[in-house]
């Protein structure tokens, strides 16, 4: 199946059932994905990144009344963290060899660490879109943000070895607080609706 007939499944689901859906792939993601080079595995990499993949597009489809553009935007940065990790998981596990890389620990993890630069692009813009949603609430937006502007650190990764592991806590309490939220609230589907409906409602033909 590929992106597009992904989207057209998604986009016949309830939006309480997405954002369950969403929080169950995130608490996924806690789970599987590894903390290291020394505990990844290529099944585990697969399921983190298959869940980074489900999120990236259900995040997009509940958040694109707010914004098109920025929630698209949002998706495809997470989608090029997913795409960076794949290739620094097969170089890793020696499917592909790249400058020599193949089962480096160091490697695997200064990958990792570039590819934490787009993730947290799209943290920061999902925590714009939610606090603007009024269908989720604000906090979870501006703990998303902090989780983004953490995460970038990493375009300097001196600043972020210099920061870590201080630099893990806003990113657990921003996406851990909005995985938990997603699992047990969901979100307004009322003001869901109704923003889905402004942002597509069509504006008055002027008369002449």
């Amino acid at each position: 199946m590929n992106a597009a007939q992904a989207m057209v499944r998604i986009a016949g689901i309830s939006p309480g059932v997405k954002a369950r859906s969403a929080g169950v792939f995130y608490l996924l993601i806690f789970i599987a994905a590894p903390s290291g080079a020394a505990t990844a595995t290529p099944a585990r990499m697969l399921v983190t990144l298959a869940c980074d993949t489900a999120v990236a597009l259900l995040l997009y489809d509940l958040l694109e009344p707010i914004s098109r553009s920025v929630s698209l935007l949002a998706a495809l940065f997470r989608l090029i963290f997913v795409a960076m990790m794949a290739v620094n998981s097969l170089n890793f596990f020696g499917y592909v060899t790249l400058a020599r890389g193949a089962h480096s620990a160091a490697a695997f993890g200064t990958g990792y660490q570039i590819a934490m630069a787009p993730f947290g692009v799209h943290c920061l813009l999902v925590g714009w879109l939610i606090f603007r949603s009024a269908f989720l609430p604000r906090f979870l937006g501006v703990l998303m943000a902090f989780a983004g502007l953490g995460w970038l650190a990493y375009l300097w990764p001196p600043l972020a070895m210099h920061l870590y592991p201080y630099i893990l806590a806003p990113g657990i309490l921003g996406e851990g607080s909005l995985t938990l939220w997603l699992l047990v609230r969901g979100l307004n589907e009322q003001v869901w609706r109704a923003r889905a409906v402004a942002r597509t409602a069509k504006p008055p033909t002027r008369r002449t």
